[in-house]
């Protein structure tokens, strides 16, 4: 198997297979790496391992050298300039009066190009844009338009629930969020409820969603006719973490909710055959009219 390290880049948090040569690499190291974008500057999240070769995309890229001081240095040059870049596009944007919203700027690691990311609701054309920034930096600009999802993520952020958010945290790739998954955890479907900073659905009602469909499969209706311990009922409501059931059932004073493990329920069909001669007897029908009201 061949052997590899991994590394990771800024503002992501997919790692990438490179091909460390003869040297040997340590987690955190900084290293400078051959990529499709060019010379890039990124960090070893995985030291040197063997790895099945159907998990490596190719061509390896090679790793080039650990990172030196110069390297570092042009790393802090590069976030030193990042502001004064932020602030002249931002001022070109508005004298263009384009309609899009500025997010990032970020200079590759050899300094050549400058990568310029926005949102926009609509296709911008901002040929005019590139050539002003072009004749004040003196270098390839490059406009990139992402979405609201990405730039949550470059930007990162508390989310509702008072974490770091998920994309910008952990998640390597953005999966298919629908209302759906809301509606299997049975959520309120209140959007100020289930979105995240970005304002879309937040990214971890997808987590559980497998949990919940499985388990909806082998929970009852409800309003539906169920077989209990204590008799016949009425199924109120299902708590899927829990795998419980809460039936209304009937009682002296009338009825009372009862909550019971799933293990304990029986459907329509188990209660049709085993209660029937039970219900037929000592006031079956009241109790049939008891649970219809």
């Amino acid at each position: 198997m061949p052997i590899v390290a991994g590394v990771k880049f800024a503002h992501t948090n997919k790692m990438y297979y490179f091909d460390p040569g003869a040297a040997a690499f340590a987690v955190g190291d900084g290293v400078v790496v051959e990529t499709a974008k060019g010379t890039e500057f990124g960090y070893i999240c995985m030291a040197n391992a063997d790895v099945a070769a159907n998990r490596i995309v190719q061509p390896l890229k090679p790793i080039l050298r650990a990172a030196t001081e110069a390297d570092y240095k042009q790393l802090e040059r590069n976030e030193a300039r990042k502001p004064d870049a932020l602030r002249i596009t931002q001022d070109k944007i508005l004298k263009h009066n384009l309609d899009m919203k500025l997010v990032d700027a970020e200079y590759t690691f050899d300094g050549s190009k400058l990568v310029i990311y926005f949102t926009s609701a609509a296709r911008v054309d901002f040929r005019d844009l590139v050539k002003d920034l072009a004749a004040v930096f003196h270098m390839r600009i490059e406009l990139r338009q992402i979405s609201v999802r990405e730039e949550c993520k470059k930007l990162g952020g508390l989310a509702p629930c008072g974490r770091e958010c998920c994309c910008s945290a952990h998640l390597c790739d953005f999966e298919r969020v629908s209302l759906k998954m809301a509606k299997n955890q049975a959520l309120s479907l209140n959007p100020t409820k289930i979105s995240g900073l970005c304002g879309k659905l937040m990214c971890c009602l997808s987590y559980e969603n497998n949990h919940y469909k499985e388990t909806a499969r082998r929970m009852p209706k409800i309003n539906s006719d169920v077989g209990t311990p204590d008799g016949s009922g009425v199924v109120v409501s299902n708590n899927f973490l829990k795998e419980t059931v809460k039936v209304r059932v009937p009682s002296r004073d009338g009825f009372e909710h009862r909550e019971y493990r799933l293990c304990d329920i029986k459907t329509k069909s188990s209660v049709a055959e085993d209660n029937d001669d039970d219900l037929a007897g000592a006031g079956g029908e009241d109790i049939r009219k008891l649970l219809d009201e």
